[in-house]
């Protein structure tokens, strides 16, 4: 085990080096991801990458998203609520048309083509297909892996490479306001780290999604509105960040073969990039709306993860805070009202399949 472990880790470094010095967004997240999905698929046998270093990279992302929340930027995502709810219903609409397309076009059940479209969690959205009737969890695995790895690439190459002047206005207030904070003393390091660790075992006890990003967020968000200036993050944190979520991505995307997949990768594949421009327009939508600059609303209503938005946000010095808000809400909003929604409109197509 130690030695497929060491495997992976070579195989991560090499491919975070390789896109950092080929100067591509997020090199240790990115590079580390291909490079272990393509070695693990080249060499076919089992590597291996501890859950616990992803988990402890979440934890190091979850701190730096919450440490960003400021009684400001507090005011005005309660001022944005109700685009919060547009931009994550209209993102949710486009992808049900998709998923619905998709389906017709390639011969998939409705079920399963509307799950593996909706921008939920990978791993979030795989469980749910074994609870709603009439899906094939390998179709949903297809289909969300082929969403995921088009939106962490597409997304922040958009960013990084077209809207990076964009974001630097939002990063200016939001920096300012940290430096403001009113409580500032050499403990406050300690004081974040005690926090952020109890609260991601709180998000685990409580079964919270995603609890070692949420719970940290949480806890490092409250001690920031409390007035706690955040630490600043070692550049070293956010490499082994990046390097062990993506290692962990890397091995976890692998989904089995499909009979129909050269039918399906390209309907899929088309129908996350429309999904993604969709989200760019919202975002446009929402810059009209509010005080908020293009990189920071397309980042937050990007159909990616709350993790990689995040971290393309620290990155550009984009608005971490709002991007985190809008890309949270649209989290909870899947997980906790998606399920009733599809298990009530699916349910009864999955008795009659189990019936026959």
């Amino acid at each position: 085990m130690i030695l497929r472990f060491l495997e992976t880790l070579i195989v991560s470094l090499v491919g975070g080096l390789l896109f950092r010095l080929s100067h591509l967004p997020l090199p240790w997240l990115l590079g580390s991801l291909t490079a272990v999905m393509v070695w693990s698929l080249a060499v076919k046998r089992d590597t291996f990458w501890p859950v616990e270093f992803r988990n402890s990279g979440l934890i190091i992302l979850g701190f730096m998203l919450g440490a960003s929340f400021t009684t400001g930027t507090l005011q005005q995502i309660i001022r944005q609520l109700p685009a919060m709810v547009f931009a994550t219903s209209s993102t949710i609409i486009f992808s049900l048309v998709v998923g619905y397309i998709v389906s017709r076009r390639t011969g998939i059940s409705l079920a399963s083509g509307i799950i593996g479209s909706v921008p939920g969690g990978l791993t979030q959205m795989v469980v749910l297909s074994e609870e709603i009737g009439d899906t094939d969890l390998t179709v949903v695995t297809f289909m969300q892996t082929i969403r995921l790895l088009s939106t962490v690439f597409i997304v922040p190459f958009i960013v990084i490479h077209g809207m990076a002047a964009a974001g630097g206005q939002d990063a200016a207030v939001v920096t300012s306001a940290i430096n403001n904070s009113i409580l500032q003393t050499p403990w406050n390091a300690l004081l974040y780290t005690v926090i952020v660790l109890i609260a991601a075992w709180a998000a685990v006890k409580i079964s919270l999604p995603t609890p070692f990003l949420l719970g940290p967020l949480i806890g490092a968000a409250a001690l920031a509105l409390a007035g706690f200036q955040a630490p600043s993050t070692p550049s070293f944190l956010v490499v082994i960040s990046q390097l062990f979520i993506g290692a962990y991505l890397g091995l976890s995307i692998q989904p089995a073969s499909l009979e129909n997949w050269k039918k399906l990768l390209p309907y899929t594949l088309m129908g996350s990039i429309a999904v993604v421009f969709f989200s760019l327009g919202v975002g446009f939508m929402l810059t009209r709306m509010h005080s908020l600059g293009l990189t920071s609303a397309f980042l937050g209503t990007s159909p990616g993860g709350m993790g990689e938005m995040g971290l393309t946000a620290v990155l550009v010095g984009a608005n971490v805070s709002l991007v985190t808000a809008y890309q949270m809400f649209r989290l909870l909003f899947i997980l906790f009202v998606m399920p009733l929604v599809l298990k009530r409109f699916f349910g009864s197509a999955g008795t009659e399949r189990k019936s026959v």
